[in-house]
C-alpha cells in the first residue's frame, strides 16, 4: 500500500509552508514517526514525522512552498525493512609501473632594462593627467616600456587589488525571515511608530539579586534574572494605563484585561517572540521559570505556532548583545514595545551628589494612533519608578515572600 502524505496545518491562519530541510533521501526506508523533513512556516520552523513505516519517494524539493493538505511524500507501506548490505570483498589493486618523470622545462628569466615599466615623456604626461601611477600600467613597448597607447587606454583604479578572497553568496530566505521582514516593514508604514527614553538606576535590583540570588536558584532551580523585574514592571505599568495594553481592529480599539507578554528571543532561524501568558497572575519563580522554558524551546527550534500566537505587548533585550540603545519597532497588532539595553556603570547625580551606578537605558516604542504622548511618557516613568523602588512597588515590601524564599 502506498500512502499519500499531506502537510498537516501548523496552526490557524497559515495556509502554506516551506521545505526548509529533506532529514531523508529518495529510497530511503523510514521508520513511523521518524522526522524526515523540516518545514518553515511564517512563524516557526516544526519538524515533519513520517505517518508509517516504508520505503519513503519525495514529492517536493528544498525552497517548495507547498499549500496546506498537499502531498509532499510517498510511503509504500508493504515494503520490507532491507538488511544490511554484505560487506563487499575487497580488490587487489597491482602495483602501479613509474613511468619516467620528464624534467620540467626551465622558464626563461624574464629581460629586464632600464625600460621596464618606464613610461615615455608622452605617456607619462597622459598618466598625470588621468592621476594615473605608472606603476599600475603594463607595459606594451620595447621591453615593457609604456608608450602613449597605453596610457589612453588606462582607467583609474577603483582600488589596489590585495589578492584576497572576494567571492560572494547568494541564498534563499526562508519563509519565517521573509514573514518578520514583511511584519517589520508594515509596522513601520502602517502604524504612526514613535518613541520615548528614559534611564534607569539598576542599583536596588543589583543588591536584590546579590543578596538572594543563590538561594532562590538553589529553592527553585532557575537563575533570578531582570527578566522577571521588568515583566512585573511593564505589568503594574500596563494595569495604570491601559491604552497601552490595546490594539487597533479596523475602526475599534480593543483593550485587554489580561498581559500576554511576548519575549524576543534569537532563534536559529532568526527572532522569535513567544508568549508569557496571563504574566500578570505569575511570581517571580513563575516568570523566571517561563522565559527560561520558552527560550530553550525556541533556541532548539521546538517552540509552536501556539506559543507564538497573540501577546498584547512586547519586551526585547538587545542588551545582551551590547546595544547601549535602540528604536525597538513594534510587534504588529500590538500597540507597544519595551526595548532593555545593556547596563553601564555611569556617573549620576543622587542626593545632591555625583555618585557611580549602574545605569540602563529604556526606550518604548508605541502607537501614536491610539497611545497618547501623556500615557506612553507616564507607562515609562512607572516601569522606571517599579524598577528603581521594587521592593515597594513590585514585592509589597516583602522580598521573601515575593521570591517565595
Amino acid at each position: 500500500m502506498v500512502l499519500e502524505m499531506k502537510v498537516p496545518s501548523p496552526g490557524e491562519s497559515i495556509t502554506e509552508v516551506e521545505i526548509a530541510e529533506w532529514l531523508v533521501a529518495d529510497g530511503d526506508y523510514v521508520e513511523k514517526d521518524q522526522a524526515i523533513a523540516e518545514v518553515d512556516s511564517d512563524k516557526a520552523t516544526l519538524e515533519l514525522p513520517a505517518e508509517e513505516s516504508g520505503i519513503i519517494t519525495l514529492k517536493a524539493e528544498v525552497g517548495d512552498a507547498v499549500a496546506v493538505g498537499e502531498v509532499v511524500c510517498l510511503i509504500d507501506t508493504s515494503a520490507k525493512k532491507p538488511e544490511g548490505d554484505a560487506p563487499k570483498a575487497e580488490k587487489k589493486e597491482e602495483p602501479k609501473k613509474e613511468e619516467p618523470k620528464e624534467e620540467p622545462k626551465k622558464a626563461e628569466p624574464k629581460k629586464e632594462t632600464y625600460a621596464s615599466g618606464t613610461p615615455s615623456p608622452a605617456a607619462k604626461k597622459i598618466l598625470d593627467e588621468k592621476g594615473i601611477e605608472a606603476s599600475s600600467v603594463s607595459g606594451s613597448g620595447r621591453d615593457g616600456r609604456i608608450t602613449k597607447e597605453d596610457a589612453a587606454k588606462a582607467v583609474p583604479s577603483m582600488g589596489t587589488p590585495t589578492g584576497g578572497n572576494r567571492g560572494e553568496t547568494r541564498s534563499k530566505l526562508s519563509m519565517l525571515r521573509r514573514k518578520v521582514a514583511e511584519r517589520l516593514v508594515a509596522a513601520k508604514n502602517e502604524t504612526a511608530m514613535l518613541t520615548t527614553f528614559n534611564e534607569v538606576d539598576m542599583s536596588s535590583i543589583f543588591k536584590l539579586r546579590d543578596q538572594y540570588k543563590e538561594e532562590f536558584k538553589n529553592k527553585h532551580g532557575v537563575g533570578l534574572g531582570f527578566m522577571s523585574f521588568f515583566t512585573k514592571a511593564v505589568i503594574r505599568a500596563l494595569q495604570m494605563y491601559p491604552a497601552v495594553n490595546s490594539m487597533i481592529d479596523g475602526k475599534e480599539m480593543i483593550s485587554y484585561d489580561f498581559c500576554d507578554i511576548s519575549i524576543a528571543v534569537s532563534g536559529p532561524k532568526g527572532l522569535m517572540v513567544p508568549v508569557i501568558r496571563n504574566a500578570e497572575n505569575l511570581t517571580f519563580r513563575g516568570v523566571e521559570a517561563e522565559v527560561k522554558r520558552l527560550a530553550l524551546r525556541a533556541r532548539e527550534g521546538e517552540i509552536t505556532v501556539d506559543e507564538m500566537t497573540g501577546g498584547t505587548f512586547t519586551i526585547t533585550n538587545g542588551g545582551v548583545f551590547g546595544s547601549m540603545l535602540s528604536t525597538p519597532i513594534i510587534n504588529p497588532p500590538q500597540s507597544g514595545i519595551l526595548g532593555m539595553h545593556n547596563i553601564v556603570e555611569r556617573a549620576i547625580v543622587r542626593d545632591g551628589a555625583i555618585a557611580i551606578a549602574p545605569v540602563m537605558y529604556v526606550a518604548l516604542s508605541y502607537d501614536h494612533r491610539i497611545i497618547d504622548g501623556k500615557e506612553s511618557v507616564g507607562f515609562l516613568v512607572a516601569v522606571k519608578e517599579a524598577l528603581e523602588s521594587p521592593e515597594e512597588l513590585l514585592m509589597d515590601g516583602n522580598v521573601k515572600k515575593a521570591l517565595e524564599l
